[in-house]
């Protein structure tokens, strides 16, 4: 039996579908963490549909959530996990619940989805308030382990563009040098040596050893790209790499690997059902594009690895 490995999850829930919590408890529990889950919002369905209503919790009832925790002496993790977030002052609390769950235990694991806004056609825009920014870069990122940005959200973070795999490279090095000891860039629109029908994510580890000498391993994944929009894909990112990081942490390759295959599974079922639902012709909608996360069980246990990566 491993010991128990237990994940704070501070994200956003909703009713209907996988966002958020929904997206990263399910995958988590059957890679066999426990999931403590703190909800920054609640609303029915994801701001991708139509309409949502729900409510959205703030930094005092964050900061009460976790004091009963506190209280009960029940606030020992070994990570924790945070994705979309749309307030200063509730970021800035989640940076000091993390430092004080580090003094708890030294060895506690802050995997981060610096969730800030994304390219369309070439053009980044950011899609929460850019306020948001600096919390992310001066407070956030410093305690940091595990970083999960986009090619726009590094970019941003470093103020350096990147054009080319050797501009991206660097630009790791940068958010490597503002803590994080891995980085994964999860998307960039850099031509993929495999065509223009793959997507290119990068990863980079380094550790400094017991003499002090640092050793880096950098990897390229390539991965099919997939003709649709899903929602919640960077949470389920996220959850599967901290599992993943957590079983490998020597071996980065392997980690991405077996995450970025468990994503293709995932959203390889998902776009089948949904053009399913919505028959011939038919564009699916939000409803069906949700991700077959339940249906994905076996593949998110075990995934078979259908997608190699190479070590730069």
């Amino acid at each position: 039996m491993e010991p128990e490995c237990r994940v704070l999850s501070i994200q956003s829930h909703v009713v209907r579908g996988y966002v958020g919590n929904k997206a990263a408890t399910f995958p988590l529990q059957v890679l066999g963490f426990e999931v403590d889950t703190v909800n920054s919002v609640q609303f029915s369905n994801h701001t991708g549909y139509a309409h949502w209503k729900g409510q959205v919790l703030n930094s005092d009832e964050l900061h009460e959530l976790y004091e009963g925790l506190k209280l009960n002496k029940v606030n020992r993790y070994d990570y924790v996990l945070t994705g979309y977030t749309r307030d200063t002052s509730f970021l800035a609390m989640v940076v000091d619940i993390v430092q004080e769950l580090k003094q708890q235990n030294s060895n506690l694991v802050y995997v981060c989805d610096p969730v800030m806004g994304d390219k369309w056609n070439g053009e980044g825009s950011m899609y929460v308030p850019k306020d948001l920014l600096p919390v992310y870069r001066d407070k956030v990122v410093p305690v940091a382990d595990i970083i999960t940005p986009n090619q726009f959200e590094a970019e941003l973070l470093t103020g350096r563009k990147i054009y080319t795999e050797k501009d991206a490279l660097e630009v790791m090095d940068m958010l490597h040098a503002m803590g994080p000891e891995t980085v994964v860039i999860t998307s960039s629109d850099l031509q993929a040596p495999l065509g223009n029908d793959y997507l290119i994510a990068l990863g980079s580890h380094r550790k400094t050893k017991a003499d002090g000498t640092r050793i880096t391993q950098r990897i390229r994944v390539e991965s099919p790209k997939v003709d649709a929009v899903f929602v919640g894909t960077g949470d389920l990112f996220a959850a599967m790499l901290l599992a993943w990081t957590h079983k490998h942490p020597n071996n980065l390759k392997v980690a991405c690997e077996k995450t970025v295959s468990a994503m293709q599974h995932v959203l390889q079922r998902t776009i089948k059902s949904a053009k399913v639902q919505a028959g011939e012709g038919n564009k699916p909608n939000s409803a069906q594009l949700e991700l077959r996360m339940v249906q994905s069980k076996k593949d998110i246990e075990n995934p078979e690895i259908i997608v190699k990566a190479t070590v730069l």
